[in-house]
This record gives structure tokens, C-alpha cells and sequence, in this order.
């Protein structure tokens, strides 16, 4: 049983952003400092990546741990309210992602993919990781 009312529930759910979160920000300040410069968000792109270089085809995301399922086998035992929903969602949020690599990496994009808990602790690392992938290209 849910513990918040419906209201506040839906409240909370909303204040859930998909963009501009705390990671992606850590991360394009990193590489903005950098003189990186890259699109966010890109709508035209498949899978609507957080971090784009579109001459380069590299494509970035910043994936949090719970919704896209970080050692997922181990912590879908955590989720001990509304199994029934979050399960499945979790689940369809990871196929998604493998389908989204999928088909960027067959239209010729380079896809790279951090954890929040990466991103906070090993910025330098992983922008190290997306320069390198840029050169390359």
C-alpha cells in the first residue's frame, strides 16, 4: 500500500526531471570547461540522447541508477512497495536502452553510457572517456 495519497504521489512523480538533472549538469559543465561543445536533448536524434556532438555522432547519456536499472538483479529485491508497477517499468526502461544502443550504433553513432554515481564521483573520468571518443571520430 502506498504510504502518500494519490495527489501526492503524482506530485512527486512530476518533479522527476528527464532533462537538465543533476548529472547531465555535472557532466556538460565538465565538458563545456573543456571547450566541448555539444547539443542537449536532441529530439531528432532516436532515443532523444542528453548529450549530443552531431558532426561527430556521438551520442551521450547520463542514466540513473534506479531508473534504468543499475545492478538491476540485485536491487529489484529493494522494491518492496508496488512490485507490480515498478518491476516491469524498470525492466521496459532496460530493453529500451539496449534497443536505443542498438539502433544508434546501426545509423553509425558511437553511444556512451554513465552511471549517475560514475558521473558524481569520476567526472574528470568520464569526460576524459567522451574527449577521447571525440578525437577519435
Amino acid at each position: 500500500m502506498d504510504k502518500l495519497t494519490p495527489e501526492q504521489r503524482h506530485k512527486n512523480m512530476q518533479a522527476v526531471k528527464n532533462k537538465d538533472s543533476e548529472i547531465e549538469i555535472i557532466l556538460r559543465k565538465e565538458l563545456w570547461n573543456r571547450g566541448l561543445r555539444y547539443r542537449k536533448n536532441v529530439s531528432n536524434v532516436f532515443g532523444h540522447p542528453d548529450i549530443v556532438f552531431i558532426g561527430k555522432k556521438v551520442a551521450v547519456f547520463c542514466d540513473s541508477e534506479f531508473w534504468h536499472g543499475y545492478n538491476w538483479e540485485e536491487r529489484k529485491k529493494d522494491i518492496k512497495s508496488h512490485q507490480e508497477f515498478w518491476i516491469p517499468k524498470i525492466e521496459r526502461n532496460i530493453k529500451r536502452d539496449i534497443e536505443v544502443n542498438e539502433r544508434l550504433i546501426a545509423e553509425g553513432w558511437m553511444v556512451l553510457r554513465f552511471w549517475g554515481k560514475d558521473i558524481k564521483e569520476k567526472t574528470i573520468q568520464c569526460a576524459d572517456i567522451i574527449e577521447k571518443t571525440i578525437r577519435q571520430n
